[in-house]
């Protein structure tokens, strides 16, 4: 496995998690998902590139993907695996929002497909 490409694609795939996290749970519906007093920015920075890392690695080690459409697919699946797991956890202590259910996953596949296109496009341009 080509470790500059693993770190530079997983690094950008996270930032571009991050923005479009920041889009969506931050600007375009925040009234779904309110801000709480504790958040830690840093955090959900580190869960960002930790997604970034994690795609990079099966699109690098597993899969040998370079191109942004196959990685906007993939992404998009992984993102829909992603969000489902999360959101049967999330709920799993508290009474089911459905509509939240739904949008979180929506939104996660969005996600995926944005990192998955980022990291597959990284990862063709670098030798």
């Amino acid at each position: 496995m080509n470790v500059k490409n693993f770190l530079i694609a997983g690094i950008v795939g996270g930032l571009v998690d991050f923005l479009l996290g920041f889009l969506f749970y931050g600007i375009i519906f925040k009234d779904s998902y309110p801000e709480t007093l504790d958040i830690k920015l840093e955090f959900i920075f580190l869960g960002c590139i930790t997604f970034g890392l994690l795609m990079s690695y099966i699109f690098i080690k597993w899969a040998g993907i370079k191109n942004p459409i196959t990685g906007l697919t993939a992404g998009a699946s992984i993102g829909f695996l992603y969000g489902l797991s999360t959101n049967f956890f999330m709920y799993s202590n508290r009474p089911l929002d459905t509509q939240n259910f739904i949008i979180d996953v929506v939104i996660s596949i969005i996600i995926g497909a944005g990192v998955g296109a980022a990291v597959a496009l990284v990862n063709g341009k670098i030798k």
